[in-house]
This record gives C-alpha cells, sequence and structure tokens, in this order.
C-alpha cells in the first residue's frame, strides 16, 4: 500500500499513527516532493469511485487562492486531472492506495477495511 501525505498535515499525522498503530505495512509518499501523474490520477479516481472534484484539497491555501470552487464547474474531467497533477498540494490527502482500492481523506472506519 501507498500512503500519500504531507507531513505537516493534522490529519495526515493521525492518519500515520493510525496505520502504525494498527501494524499496517506502507510505503510513504510525499505528496508535496513526489506529486501524482495524471495516469496515477485517473487510476485512482477510478478505484475511489468518487467524482474528481472529490480528488481536491478543498480546504487548502492554493484551492482557495487559484479560486478553484468557482473554476472546476467549467473545467472536464481532463483538464481537472492535468490541474491536480501540477501541485501536490491541490490533492486531498492523506489517501490509502491499494492495488485494487484507494481511500481519500482519513476515515477510519473504511481503512479498517483496508488494514
Amino acid at each position: 500500500m501507498i500512503f500519500l501525505c504531507y507531513d505537516r498535515c493534522g490529519t495526515c499525522q493521525k492518519a500515520e499513527k493510525w496505520l502504525k498503530e494498527n501494524w499496517t505495512v506502507y510505503e510513504k509518499r510525499a505528496i508535496k516532493e513526489e506529486k501524482p501523474s495524471v495516469e496515477e490520477l485517473k487510476r485512482w479516481h477510478q478505484l475511489s469511485g468518487l467524482p474528481v472534484r472529490k480528488l481536491f484539497n478543498t480546504s487548502g491555501r492554493l484551492y482557495k487562492e487559484m479560486r478553484l470552487k468557482d473554476r472546476l464547474k467549467d473545467m472536464t474531467e481532463d483538464e481537472m486531472f492535468e490541474l491536480l497533477s501540477t501541485d501536490g498540494m491541490l490533492v486531498k490527502r492523506p489517501m490509502l492506495i491499494g492495488e485494487d482500492f484507494v481511500a481519500v481523506g482519513f476515515k477510519e472506519e473504511e481503512w479498517k477495511k483496508y488494514c
């Protein structure tokens, strides 16, 4: 499994603590330093079953500065994937990524299903 995170994010810290307490083996990937590619984002989107918009970090500074709340409604999915791939800070985190699932955001009950 891949644990996609940002170390300065409180939710990511809580999620990683939970993973360690539950003896989960994972590969940690820093989203800011190793931003996801368009291909990865498309695959994760498919596995998550969520709308593309749910992959955006809507509480992030960059999202707000770019006024994406208003702009996303006029974008195609491909344009959204391209935008997400430009900066890892636009991507919702943490993510837990397995072979056949993606959990977006830390919801302990959901993560229990995969760990």
